[in-house]
């Protein structure tokens, strides 16, 4: 039956979205008994909303074949029995279901994404204390540090295990210490590997650096300059939203601006 679709690998790109995806151990050859159970259910679920011309589709995948995918929901552990149910809106923004898998879950579950009544999930961190010059950014206080209107902000999405992340670290401190007076700066920094980044930020590499001027946040630029104190200053005096106070446009101190260090 079309309604609900077997997902795999190779062609779960080709499922539209708004898709609500149940993930067990789905397995035609040696339990297909088992497998067609657990999805006569979602397929219940998939006619009735089918017929009220609810937008929404389904899918039933292999939860160890999905481990990877069900890590961007904060599922790690995988149980053997379990059944996890997720899903994607036409925004691709992520849900997931908290309640044990039943026919009615799923069906209100489905309704919910579909209305918006539903709060996204959010891959994130703990909301950190800030205290260094660096803010620490996670997906939870992204919108208020990054957000901001009232800053420009300079963002680097690093991964812990990344050597060129930790080269640059020391000197991008420097930077924040720098600037530490400039009011309507900031420079903050994320772990990708942790925070769900936000899909106007292409983060393939690390570090990948952006800058986020005020009023133009769903715009941010990425940073493609030189990786030292200097060349990130350079673009900061060249690119603020307004002149800053210890630099020139062209990088060079201004007489009496910012202190020496």
């Amino acid at each position: 039956n079309g309604l609900v679709g077997h997902r795999i690998q190779s062609n779960a790109a080709d499922f539209a979205k708004p898709l609500v995806v149940v993930y067990y151990n789905v397995d035609y050859v040696r339990d297909s008994k088992g497998t067609n159970y657990v999805r006569n259910r979602v397929l219940k679920v998939a006619k009735k909303l089918s017929e009220e011309n609810v937008n929404v589709r389904f899918a039933v995948s292999n939860a160890q074949e999905f481990r990877q995918e069900l890590t961007q929901f904060g599922i790690s552990d995988v149980k053997k029995d379990g059944k996890y149910v997720v899903a994607r809106d036409a925004k691709d923004q992520k849900y997931k279901l908290s309640e044990d898998f039943s026919y009615e879950a799923i069906e209100q579950f489905a309704r919910k994404v579909i209305s918006g009544d539903l709060e996204p999930y959010l891959k994130s961190q703990a909301v950190p204390e800030q205290t260094e010059d660096v803010k620490v950014v996670v997906a939870k206080n992204f919108d208020e540090i990054v957000n901001d209107n009232t800053k420009d902000v300079l963002i680097e999405f690093y991964a812990p295990w990344c050597g060129h992340c930790k080269s640059l670290a020391p000197k991008y401190d420097e930077l924040a210490k720098t600037l530490k007076k400039e009011s309507s700066i900031v420079i903050a920094k994320m772990d990708a590997t942790e925070n769900d980044v936000p899909s106007q930020y292409n983060v393939r590499g690390f570090p990948t650096i952006y800058f986020a001027p005020k009023n133009d946040k769903s715009n941010p630029r990425k940073y493609e300059g030189e990786r030292e104190v200097d060349g990130f200053i350079k673009y900061l005096a060249r690119e603020a939203t307004e002149p800053l106070d210890g630099y020139a446009r062209d990088g060079t101190k201004n007489k009496g601006g910012a202190d020496e260090l």
